[in-house]
């Protein structure tokens, strides 16, 4: 008998046997973010990056555009493991971790500078706390300040009283603060705004002029108030099971790759802000101050929510004097 016939067969059988399995791990994450929108843009180079920088053992498929639901569905979805992560806003991240909300308490930054002094101290705290939760914080990225814009006049108290105001499910802060204001809102999921617009059942809502544009809001809205009500920030977060999954070096490709990606979003969000907000005034958006008792009015509305917050441990003291510490030091 032909001796090779016997070794060939066996030698492939060894090798098959010995090589160890090729076992492709994917990270599957939703948002309500538009495809096309800058936040995709990023992730999806982030993904592109994992797979090149892990050789193709771990892909990131993405779902934008609110296909696997709004932001509760996504949370619960992670939990029963049919999605490992999401883009998440603190409204409904808050539900899970308070603290991933203190970014947006009414009025607390009066402007970029102090967003940037703060960040790099508070980011670290957030992730520990996410990870106390069951989640690892990817990466943290802002959105900017939320304004209120409308199709009509938001001038003065009654033009607030009179306003069919939307604010997402699950945002206690900011049903907090309009409900002690005066304004009774109107809470609907994000993707029902739209609709809510073209047939009036809102007629008011607070974003950023990125966040109108990207999501198509800007052709209805009229006005917007030249006040900052609370700046906002957007999570990619996964769950720990699938994460504690990769291995090490995997684990920091990833982690690698979305720090990136955020920290592009958060080079171009002022640029993509201010060129979002001329592409609506050239639409005819007309931009008002608000009279300034009824200004100075909100503002204390906010500072007793905040302090109602921290009282009632909703959100963690500590980290809002390590917040407010790192204010006083902003220029």
């Amino acid at each position: 008998m032909n001796r090779s016939k016997l070794f060939f067969p066996a030698l492939l059988s060894t090798l098959l046997f010995a090589a160890p399995a090729f076992a492709q791990q994917v990270i599957k994450i939703a948002t309500l973010a538009p495809d096309g929108s800058a936040w995709m843009r990023e992730l999806r180079k982030a993904g592109a990056e994992i797979q090149a920088g892990t050789q193709g053992r771990v892909q990131v498929k993405f779902y934008p555009g609110g296909v696997m639901g709004s932001d509760t569905v996504v949370l619960r979805k992670m939990r029963l493991g049919q999605l490992q992560g999401g883009v998440l806003t603190s409204s409904e991240l808050g539900q899970v971790y308070p603290d991933a909300a203190i970014y947006s308490l009414p009025f607390l930054f009066d402007s970029w500078a102090q967003v940037d002094k703060t960040r790099p101290l508070i980011d670290p705290l957030l992730a520990k706390g996410f990870e106390a939760k069951g989640m690892k914080m990817l990466t943290v990225s802002n959105v900017g300040f939320a304004y209120l814009m409308s199709t009509k006049s938001l001038r003065n108290r009654a033009d607030m009283m009179g306003a069919k105001l939307w604010i997402p499910q699950n945002d206690e802060i900011a049903e907090r603060t309009f409900k002690l204001g005066g304004v009774s809102p109107i809470l609907l999921p994000l993707g029902d705004v739209f609709t809510s617009l073209q047939t009036g059942l809102v007629d008011t809502v607070a974003n950023t002029p990125a966040g109108a544009v990207a999501l198509q809001w800007h052709g209805k809205l009229r006005t917007m108030l030249d006040l900052p009500l609370s700046f906002v920030v957007g999570f990619v977060v996964m769950d720990i099971k699938p994460w504690q999954k990769l291995t090490p070096a995997d684990q920091a490709v990833v982690a690698s790759a979305f720090k990136s990606g955020g920290l592009r979003v958060d080079a171009n969000i002022r640029r993509d802000d201010q060129s979002a907000l001329a592409a609506m005034k050239k639409l005819g958006l007309t931009v008002n101050g608000m009279d300034p008792a009824e200004a100075a009015r909100w503002r204390q509305v906010g500072a007793q929510v905040t302090r109602e917050m921290a009282a009632e441990k909703r959100v963690s003291p500590e980290m809002l004097a390590a917040i407010r510490k790192a204010i006083a030091g902003a220029p």
